[in-house]
């Protein structure tokens, strides 16, 4: 039976930001800006501020499904989001703790590096993530970098950003959302790409600040949100970047040190 005060339950799974820029924080940051309550499954332990990661060191395997299983057995899930998962054991933890619930949205922003250079996932980790997670997701949402590895395409304008949507879409029979931060001009233009080839452009202004740390991890957790509302996909997508455009709005003009600050801080 319903429950008709149940709140808006979902789940990131994702490595730990001392920093509180990135990942599960972003995430939970994000989540409850969009009235849900973040449950966690931490995938990595990270020590950075706002210019590096110094150190970092996975969560073991079974313990990351363990975090999985209790909040999916525990609370009533309306969407699933994953970030950094930092080996092919972890991509493979996942998705067995997802298998059993096919119908929750899932978005999985597959977190390769650091924006400052560490890489997390070697290339057997991003097969199984193409294997193993790719083909369960509601949407996949790689930034040009990450779209590139998982093609082979160039992928260094809008037209290439297209073409690897496209066919990343096709490769894995699921929608996928190629994020333009990454870009250049005064527009950032992401790009949805679904299996059928059909396309759309999502467009807003490009902010002028240094503080863009986390912009993946909150935009990921927003469509997450709005998908755990029902929204449809391209609503989903055009709501979660109006969040991250206002986001990045209020937290221009901060400052938090010699590097850069986190993409959302403070209430919605």
């Amino acid at each position: 039976m319903a429950r008709l005060n149940a709140p808006l339950c979902v789940l990131t799974i994702a490595g730990s930001d001392s920093g509180g820029g990135a990942g599960v924080q972003a995430d939970q940051r994000t989540i409850r800006a969009m009235g849900g309550h973040a449950l966690t499954a931490i995938t990595a332990v990270t020590a950075q501020d706002t210019r590096s990661i110094t150190a970092w060191k996975p969560v073991a395997d079974t313990l990351i499904r363990a975090q999985i299983e209790s909040a999916l057995r525990g609370f009533s899930v309306a969407a699933v989001k994953t970030g950094l998962l930092p080996g092919p054991g972890a991509v493979r933890a996942v998705s067995g703790a997802l298998a059993r619930f096919p119908a929750t949205p899932l978005v999985v922003d597959p977190v390769l590096s650091s924006s400052s250079g560490t890489r997390f996932l070697s290339d057997i980790g991003i097969r199984a993530l193409r294997m193993e997670l790719f083909p369960i997701a509601s949407l996949v949402t790689p930034n040009w970098e990450e779209a590139a590895l998982f093609t082979g395409l160039q992928v260094r304008n809008h037209a290439q950003a297209k073409a690897a949507a496209v066919l990343l879409a096709a490769q894995c029979g699921r929608p996928v959302l190629v994020k333009g931060g990454h870009g250049f001009g005064r527009l950032c233009r992401d790009c949805l790409a679904l299996p059928n080839g059909s396309t759309a452009w999502f467009e807003a202004a490009r902010i002028a600040t240094i503080n863009t740390h986390g912009t993946g991890c909150v935009l990921s957790a927003a469509i997450a949100s709005w998908l755990g509302r029902g929204a449809s996909l391209p609503d989903a997508v055009r709501l979660a970047q109006s969040f991250l455009q206002r986001a990045l709005l209020r937290g221009r003009a901060l400052e938090w040190g010699d590097g850069h600050g986190p993409a959302f801080y403070g209430a919605r």
